[in-house]
C-alpha cells in the first residue's frame, strides 16, 4: 500500500540504519541543495557546511517525519532554515521566500526569539542537569564498550574528535580519511541513541543542542 510519497521505500531504509540508502538519498539531494544553498551565499565552503547540516537536521528529525510531505520540500526547508541563521550570524538580512517550514525542531530556529522566551526555556533546574549527565555518561560507558569490543576504532575516532574535541564533520573526514556524510552518519548515531536514553530515563527537556551534541555540525569549535 503506498503512501503516496515515492521516497517512501528510501526513507524506510534509511529508518533502519541502511547506510547505502543513506547514500542513495544524499546523491540525489546533495547537488540539488547545494545550487539552492551557493546561489544565496556566494561562497562555497560555507554553503556545503549548511547541506552537511541540512542533512544531519533531517536525521535527527527523522522520527517525527510526516511522510505527507515531499521529502525535497522537507529538506529545502531545514536548509532555508539553516541558510537564514548563517545570513542573521554574519549581519545580513534574509530575503529568501521560506518554504513551508520544516517540522524539524532540533535547531536554534525552533526557540521564540528575543525577550519572548522565558527565563525558566533558558535555565533548567541543577537536579534536573545532573540527572542527565549521569544518564549521558552511563550511555556513552557502553556505547565505548560495546564499539572497543567490536574493534570499532573508526566511531570510536570519530566520537572523541566530534564529541570531545569539538571537531567539524569535514575536519574529522580529513583526519580519518572518511566522506563527510560517513561522520554525519556516525554523530547521527550516537545523538540518536544519547537521546533513546534520555527518552527512557524520562529526562523531559534533555536537547542536545544545548550540551553542543547536535544541530551544528561543531560549529561553535570555528567561533
Amino acid at each position: 500500500m503506498s503512501s503516496g510519497n515515492p521516497h517512501r521505500l528510501l526513507i524506510e531504509r534509511v529508518r533502519q540504519g541502511d547506510q547505502a540508502a543513506w547514500q542513495e538519498l544524499i546523491s540525489e539531494f546533495d547537488g540539488r541543495l547545494l545550487a539552492f544553498v551557493q546561489s544565496r551565499l556566494r561562497n562555497r565552503a560555507t554553503s556545503e557546511d549548511v547541506v552537511q547540516e541540512t542533512f544531519l537536521g533531517f536525521l535527527t528529525s527523522l522520527p517525527n517525519y510526516d511522510e505527507r510531505t515531499p521529502l525535497e520540500s522537507f529538506l529545502f526547508a531545514i536548509a532555508a532554515h539553516r541558510l537564514t541563521d548563517v545570513l542573521r550570524r554574519e549581519g545580513r538580512r534574509p530575503t529568501i521566500p521560506l518554504m513551508a517550514a520544516p517540522t524539524d525542531d532540533s535547531g536554534p530556529q525552533a526557540e521564540p526569539a528575543g525577550r519572548a522566551r522565558k527565563a525558566s526555556s533558558l535555565y533548567r533546574s541543577r537536579e534536573a542537569r545532573v540527572a542527565e549527565q549521569e544518564v549521558l555518561a552511563r550511555c556513552l560507558r557502553e556505547q565505548i564498550a560495546e564499539w572497543t569490543e567490536k574493534n570499532n576504532y573508526e566511531r570510536l575516532m570519530c566520537l572523541e574528535l566530534l564529541f570531545v574535541l569539538g571537531w567539524r564533520n569535514r575536519d574529522v573526514a580529513r583526519r580519518l580519511n572518511l566522506t563527510e556524510h560517513r561522520v554525519a552518519w556516525h554523530r547521527h548515531e550516537v545523538v540518536a541513541r544519547l537521546k533513546a536514553a534520555a527518552t527512557q530515563a524520562r529526562l523531559r527537556d534533555f536537547d542536545p543542542v544545548l550540551l553542543g551534541l547536535d544541530g551544528a555540525d561543531g560549529a561553535a569549535a570555528d567561533a
